[in-house]
Order: structure tokens, then C-alpha cells, then sequence
């Protein structure tokens, strides 16, 4: 349920920031998680602003920098214990 505090958008970066980390993979040592850019595009360039992807260009997938990856696990926190 969405709190009355938080906007549909912010709701929406959110949700897609916590999914992206938890769908994500590393392919090597020290190299950036990736995941599939199957979410809105709109939501993916907001969250490159925030600095939280890297710009990804024609790919398929988005690398998630650390402040990235930071927010997303408080996220999945703050999501985990409203249960």
C-alpha cells in the first residue's frame, strides 16, 4: 500500500531501483551490476539523473552504480519491514 507521503512516481523509482538490484548480476570482480532494462524508460533516465545507473546507451541492460546498489538495499529495508 502506498503511504500517503510518497508520490506514484516516487513510488514507481523506487520499486523499479529495488527490482533492478535484486534481478541484477555481476559478471566479474569489481565490475558493476547489471540488469535487463525491461522497465519503463521514462522511470530508467530519471534514475540515471539520480546517479543511481549508468547511462546505458542502445543496450539491453542498465550497470547500477554503488549509490545505486546503497539505495536500493535501504529501499528493500524500508519496503521489508512495512509487512
Amino acid at each position: 500500500m502506498i503511504d500517503n507521503d510518497i508520490s506514484k512516481d516516487l513510488f514507481e523509482q523506487e520499486l523499479t531501483l529495488v527490482l533492478l538490484n535484486l534481478a541484477s548480476w555481476t559478471e566479474g570482480k569489481g565490475v558493476a551490476p547489471r540488469a535487463w532494462r525491461n522497465h519503463r524508460f521514462e522511470i530508467l533516465r530519471t534514475l540515471t539523473d539520480k546517479g543511481y545507473l549508468l547511462h546505458s546507451g542502445g543496450a539491453k541492460s542498465v550497470h547500477l552504480t554503488a549509490e545505486g546498489v546503497a539505495a536500493a538495499k535501504a529501499l528493500e529495508e524500508k519496503y521489508r519491514k512495512r509487512r
